[in-house]
């Protein structure tokens, strides 16, 4: 066990709200060890960013972690060449010139078919909007084309909860099981179509690249868990705050700030993806604090992006906010691979198309907007009146 100093939380506030724990953290001990958690927390930006890009001591090769007994071993957890290999393989799905030239235009034809069939009155924008779109898009992405979006994000909050397991909860395993089989049984439908048609899809560039299907299956799962989850929580939560921000949605609808601005805001104030773990793979010391090998440490992404040292009022939504040192996406070599394809939904085709169909759009009062996560963060919901 590290010699970090000990910090105790209560779990249930802790995912309710986790950032004034954190903020006492960075404050008092900015790696602490949690026991509820079962893990060392390192909740500095300066830290995390350092120790995100040192792969030989922070490692993401964890093979008695949650995500690979659950989710099979993919390239988020593994290192050096062997993520590379894998990550040059899905590379031309998600590149920019792909993004721009291909899913774009798919996008924006998802967008535009699911607005167009929303009734104008009260609505809720997750429900209606940010999930179905993400569904669709993150369908044509990765090929699986034959399930309906609402499989998408029933898989996705699956695996997302069962990786976030710690408590090692059964009925929450057991979900995240049904899930995998259920991409397994999508995967398993269509890939003799997709052998004979290969595609720009995930899927598609996969087996093209003669990569070993159970790598295939692991990478696709991987997209699924966080190409779902986390765009529907982000376009929703991003809507919300400009929704309780006016004179910043004003901004951005006079062309002052850009909508990726707003974006990017968002997810480094409510960051969706807020941890991601490491394993120490040698003894190592950060400061005073010694680690010993196979120790479990919590990269707290969320904590980073509230670090008041390098974000002044860090709390506060501010779309004119400097965001370069955000590391919503990652800081290192496991920079999220699919960050070009989220920012083309949510800042090129959701927001600015959503802001553009609705005449007038407000948050609902007769129900409170819900969030909670700390590991994923977002909107559990957003009541809303919407007249096209």
């Amino acid at each position: 066990m590290s010699t970090a100093p000990r910090i105790d939380i209560d779990p249930a506030s802790f995912w309710a709200d986790p950032y004034p724990m954190l903020a006492k953290m960075r404050k008092e001990a900015p790696i602490a060890f949690v026991p509820q958690l079962g893990s060392t927390l390192l909740t500095s930006r300066d830290d995390i960013s350092i120790s995100e890009k040192q792969i030989d001591v922070f490692s993401s090769h964890q093979p008695a972690g949650l995500m690979n007994r659950l989710m099979g071993h993919n390239m988020m957890r593994k290192d050096g060449e062997a993520h590379q290999v894998e990550r040059r393989a899905m590379f031309p799905t998600v590149s920019p010139k792909t993004v721009k030239a291909h899913w774009t235009a798919l996008f924006q034809a998802h967008a535009d078919r699911i607005l167009d069939a929303i009734e104008p009155g009260r609505i809720d924008f997750m429900r209606d909007f940010a999930l179905p779109f993400s569904g669709e898009c993150l369908k044509s992405i990765t090929g699986l084309t034959n399930i309906g979006f609402e499989d998408m994000d029933a898989w996705s909050q699956g695996m997302i909860e069962g990786i976030a397991n710690y408590a090692g909860d059964p009925a929450v395993e057991a979900r995240c099981h049904a899930a995998t089989s259920g991409i397994d049984a999508a995967i398993d439908d269509i890939l003799p179509v997709m052998r004979k048609h290969p595609d720009q899809s995930i899927l598609g560039v996969l087996i093209a690249s003669g990569m070993a299907m159970e790598s295939v299956r692991a990478n696709v799962k991987l997209a699924i868990s966080g190409g779902q989850n986390e765009p529907r929580k982000a376009i929703a939560g991003t809507v919300w705050a400009l929704l309780t921000h006016p004179d910043q949605l004003d901004l951005v609808l006079r062309g002052e700030v850009s909508w990726l601005q707003a974006f990017e805001e968002y997810a480094r104030w409510i960051s969706p993806i807020g941890m991601s773990p490491r394993r120490i793979a040698k003894p190592w010391t950060i400061r005073d604090v010694a680690f010993e090998t196979d120790e479990r440490v919590f990269l707290m992404f969320g904590s980073a992006n509230r670090d008041e040292t390098h974000f002044e009022r860090a709390d506060e939504f501010d779309v004119r906010r400097d965001t370069t040192k955000s590391v919503a996406f990652g800081a290192g070599p496991h920079f999220c691979a699919g960050a070009f394809a989220s920012r083309a939904m949510i800042a090129d085709v959701a927001l600015p198309t959503l802001f553009a169909r609705a005449r007038r759009i407000e948050i609902a009062d007769d129900e409170p907007v819900r969030i909670g996560g700390w590991a994923f963060r977002g909107l559990q919901n957003l009541p809303v009146r919407w007249v096209h």
